[in-house]
């Protein structure tokens, strides 16, 4: 299989810089990091793809039983780096696919040597003595809509998950991205992410890791990214001056001077 079409991956910056591979939230595509890429490409390889289903990726390797599970597409991202023989390479995942690149090191740990997690959630649900941010009937509800109606759905959220009223081409980015995926491959994703439990995979963690939190962020909340931080022994955190889920998006000088940062202090 031609790992490099089926993922739609894209290789940019020094070539012989330590590798930073960047990767997509739901409903998104390697084009959210757009406003990333500049800072990283004088010193660092920088690696982007799309996971099955999303962006420009081969939709026709898509299969539920796959992608049911967080580790489908953890499998996407190691298979990724194994197809440009990616060494130590630095995982940066944005929402969702921060624990994506948990299971990725896990699973590949000669690979992935690092990992910068934006906007991470182990658990979207409330738990006792855990709060995600969200009840099981918020989610039910929150699942139920987009598969009756994705592009209502799309619409309604997306402003919500950007934050930024004042700025509403950000919010309409967003929902765009999300309209241009396919809903019965968006209704798989959206299950896997909002119904996930990584907390316990967190534990599994042995590699640097930056964990970054916006100051206001209607999905992760701030107790999210001080459960992470605690669960990852020796991970640093750092709180943006930023709202919304998308800090990449939204506050990309911010979001953009910390992850440099983490990374020159770990060449």
């Amino acid at each position: 299989m031609d790992i490099g079409r089926r993922n739609n991956i894209t290789v940019t910056g020094n070539p012989h810089g330590r590798p930073v591979v960047l990767a997509h939230g739901f409903g998104c595509d390697q084009n959210m990091w757009r406003l990333t890429v500049p800072a990283l490409v004088e010193d660092y390889r920088v690696v982007l793809f799309d996971y099955v289903g999303s962006g420009r990726s081969d939709l026709s390797a898509f299969t539920e039983d796959r992608y049911t599970s967080l580790d489908g597409y953890a499998q996407d991202a190691v298979e990724v780096c194994e197809a440009l023989d990616l060494r130590d390479a630095v995982f940066v995942g944005h929402s969702v696919s921060a624990m994506i690149g948990v299971l990725a090191a896990d699973r590949a740990p000669e690979r992935i040597g690092a990992l910068v997690m934006v906007a991470p959630s182990p658990r979207y649900i409330d738990d006792v003595g855990y709060r995600g941010g969200f009840s099981a009937a918020d989610i039910d509800e929150l699942l139920q809509s987009l598969e009756a109606n994705y592009l209502g759905w799309s619409a309604a959220m997306a402003p919500v998950i950007m934050g930024n009223a004042e700025r509403p081409e950000l919010g309409e980015e967003l929902k765009n991205s999300f309209c241009a995926t396919d809903p019965d491959m968006a209704r798989v994703f959206a299950r896997t992410t909002f119904l996930s439990d990584s907390r316990e995979d967190l534990k599994s963690v042995r590699v640097p890791t930056l964990v970054l939190e916006c100051s206001q962020d209607a999905i992760a909340p701030r107790e999210v990214g001080a459960f992470v931080h605690e669960a990852i022994p020796g991970s640093v955190l750092v709180t943006l001056d930023a709202t919304g889920h998308c800090p990449h998006l939204s506050a990309p000088q911010a979001t953009n001077e910390a992850i440099t940062t983490f990374l020159v202090g770990r060449r």
